[in-house]
């Protein structure tokens, strides 16, 4: 064994290495959704595969979810024709990519969307239920066992202008919030029935690298020894984001602390982003992340306005609820309101997730500006403006769909969704290693690290923005990249 402390971000010399301890094709880190799909992969190629998995069951933050899956396109899934919708590959594309902006990788949103329907079908055939119906109402899940349903911005400004609209988020056949353990529930039986080797309560230290630079295997902990694995095709990372890791929140995206609660399980602290890392991996969009504020159920509330310290409104409130989590953590002044009507408020303290305190009433809008303390007469304008236009169905500034538009009426009520003030604001990283389509993960220069791959959150794939996020997509990446990680890794001549 080496003499110095086992990290992350040190890798093992592959010539120093005195014990080989087991040996495999391919080496899954981690078994949430994306290692168990690509465990079945490179197991369906012909390869010997092990998963090392941490805890001390199958599930990941994949089993935490609700397992909404993003698809669509190339004429749609089998539940979005069954259900009217004729989705295209190029609608898919469009918006997917003005989702991610700047940050888009077009040959990844590219893979997943052609891969996409085929992709449903798999799944299908692992086993995952989906039901021919659509969930029409707008909710952050579906508690139904309705499967389709809209996720994201879709129909909102400005995406419905760049992309025609279409409702992608797979939900599985299952009432409540059940999806995910459902999900790993499946797909763990698929790994069991290929007799997959899983090696729980098993830690990866770090990677064993040969002087060319390539991956030949990892160092583990188990049963209080450390031990090495020789793998002779291919290492895959699905160790999940660094969400549990304020050390890393801090370095890479400390706006993310600003959020309440991070979504994932004990074992997203980025391990496997910083053994990428050590190797040489580079990663990118480390600051980005997921901010959810739930402010929908009850819908009503998308009637409201959200208002910033200087009384403006900032975004349209008919848009994705992680798109204005994104927004909110923009805006300057530290206070955020989200201003409804007595009436659209409606049932809010008994349905709603958000948690937000009651920051201020009034039975004129001055008197809610004054108990929210702004700016004299900015809310007042801002309400009178917005009220006259949507008396005509009209929302010049910020396009609001028409279907969310109508004037405000007293009694007016302010609920303070300030982060940090009580409301719930959930997040998860959306930065990691840069990986190929297939899930090679690549050096600063863009070069392959031979013998490396990456995959779901461990990884930076098609979901690169808070702002453009949609429900799915994540659980929808993470199973796909999976797959063609495993197919890769499947495919590499042996050392």
């Amino acid at each position: 064994m080496s003499e110095y402390k086992t990290i992350p971000t040190k890798a093992i010399k592959f010539s120093e290495v005195e014990e080989w301890h087991y040996k495999t094709d391919v080496s899954v880190i981690g078994y949430g959704g994306a290692g168990a799909c690509a465990a079945i992969e490179a197991a369906d190629a012909g390869a010997s595969v092990t998963i090392i998995e941490l805890a001390a069951a199958p599930g990941g933050s994949t089993a935490l979810s609700s397992a909404e899956i993003y698809m669509g396109g190339d004429g749609g899934t089998r539940v979005q024709a069954a259900m009217g919708y004729n989705d295209t590959n190029q609608a898919m594309i469009d918006y997917l990519s003005a989702c991610a902006g700047p940050q888009a990788d077009a040959d990844k949103i590219k893979a997943y969307v052609e891969g996409s329907r085929e992709h449903f079908n798999w799944l299908v055939e692992q086993g995952v239920p989906f039901k021919n119906s659509e969930y029409k109402e707008r909710a952050i899940m579906a508690l139904t066992d309705d499967c389709l349903l809209y996720t994201g911005s879709e129909k909102a400004w400005p995406f419905k202008d760049i992309a025609t609209p279409c409702p992608r988020g797979h939900n599985l056949e299952v009432e409540g919030d059940n999806g995910g353990p459902l999900f790993m529930e499946i797909m763990s039986a698929a790994v069991t029935r290929r007799e997959i080797k899983v090696r729980f309560n098993c830690r990866t230290l770090t990677l064993i690298q040969d002087e060319a630079g390539s991956v030949r295997g990892i160092r583990i902990r188990e049963d209080l020894q450390e031990k090495n694995v020789l793998v002779e095709r291919g290492v895959i990372l699905c160790t999940g984001g660094f969400a549990m890791n304020r050390d890393m929140l801090k370095k890479y995206a400390p706006n993310l602390l600003r959020c309440s609660e991070p979504i994932g399980n004990p074992g997203d602290m980025g391990t496997g982003i910083l053994m990428g890392m050590g190797v040489g991996g580079a990663a990118i969009n480390m600051h980005e992340g997921f901010v959810s504020v739930p402010y929908y159920p009850p819908a009503s509330l998308t009637f409201g306005l959200f208002i910033n310290a200087q009384g403006q409104r900032f975004i349209n409130e008919d848009c994705y609820h992680g798109r204005v989590g994104a927004y909110i953590l923009q805006q300057p002044g530290n206070r955020v309101y989200l201003v409804c009507s007595g009436e659209d408020y409606g049932d809010y303290e008994q349905i709603s997730y958000l948690g937000a305190s009651v920051a201020g009433t009034g039975e004129t809008i001055i008197e809610l500006e004054q108990e929210l303390k702004l700016p004299k007469g900015q809310l007042v304008q801002t309400l009178q403006t917005y009220n006259k236009h949507a008396q005509n169905g009209e929302d010049p500034v910020f396009h609001k769909s028409a279907e969310w538009l109508k004037p405000l009426n007293a009694p007016y009520v302010g609920l303070d969704v300030t982060p940090g003030r009580g409301a719930f604001y959930p997040y998860f990283t959306l930065g990691g290693l840069d990986t190929k389509p297939s899930g090679e993960v690549l050096n600063p220069e863009g070069n392959v690290i031979a013998g490396l791959y990456a995959a779901g959150r461990t990884a930076c794939g098609v979901p690169r923005r808070g702002a453009g996020y949609n429900s799915g997509i994540s659980v929808g990446d993470a199973t796909f990249t999976g797959r063609m990680a495993g197919r890769a890794a499947a495919a590499r001549n042996k050392y």
